[in-house]
């Protein structure tokens, strides 16, 4: 069941998001989108750091994201995508609209079986659905000492962000996962700032987010891979799933 409390953190940040947050590899839009199409729509897009990757790969890219902060930022740095307000379970378009429907990072936050429904109502018969994640290499030991602190469940080894992604998705057939590795070069105060746009510590009061951020600076003073370093490699993984629009079912 999505937290509607955490999810509402995002609506007043934009700016601290774009900047912060990681984009992603290329070849996950590849993975979906491998052949340009007439139309794409990326389904809470954000600030646009997935959108911005199907610019190339469209005539016609829509971006659908509910807050008004981070489609400021969209709008600024993407002037040729048509982006509108709304929700994964209201979709500000008509039906057959688009190719393909891309969703990075926040499929989790959607009410499952009406986002379905509502993007098969706007994908053509056939058309790719692709969902996308970030999240961090398990052989990084400090990142995911740092993930816990955000996410206590993943030292369990509960991290459900990806569950969501089901083999099976009401009105789509499931086609294939992809896992891409890759890494960005990034500051110590970049990489706390990034920890500071994420929902736990965006939900916290101010004493707990402090003794957060403590933690994470205990952490990275600690391993020999970040101790003393002013900037270092973060490894990432890129996980994409991606389905096709039933066709029997309209």
């Amino acid at each position: 069941m999505v937290d509607q409390q955490l999810a509402k953190t995002f609506e007043g940040i934009g700016e601290e998001y774009d900047r912060y947050r990681p984009g992603f590899p290329d070849a996950a839009a590849a993975d979906i989108v491998p052949q340009r199409l007439d139309a794409v729509l990326d389904l809470g897009a954000g600030t646009g750091k997935f959108t911005e990757l199907l610019v190339s790969r469209a005539d016609r890219v829509v971006a659908v994201e509910p807050s008004v902060a981070m489609l400021e930022v969209l709008r600024a740095k993407l002037p040729s995508v048509e982006a509108l307000a709304g929700g994964a379970e209201e979709i500000p378009l008509p039906d057959d609209a688009v190719d393909a429907v891309t969703v990075a990072q926040a499929f989790h936050w959607f009410d499952r079986d009406a986002a379905c429904a509502e993007i098969r109502r706007v994908l053509v018969p056939g058309g790719a659905l692709g969902l996308v994640w970030n999240h961090s290499d398990p052989t990084c030991t400090w990142d995911r000492a740092c993930h816990r602190v955000a996410h206590p469940a993943v030292s369990a080894g509960a991290d459900s962000t990806t569950a969501s992604a089901a083999a099976e998705l009401p009105g789509f057939a499931f086609d294939h996962r992809t896992e891409i590795a890759w890494a960005e070069q990034i500051t110590r105060e970049d990489y706390i700032r990034r920890w500071l746009t994420v929902s736990s510590f965006l939900a916290a009061d101010e004493a707990t987010r402090a003794a957060m951020v403590a933690q994470l600076n205990s952490i990275l003073d600690a391993d020999p891979a970040t101790a003393g370093r002013a900037e270092f490699t973060l490894p990432m993984i890129t996980e994409v799933f991606v389905y096709r629009a039933d066709g029997s079912l309209r």
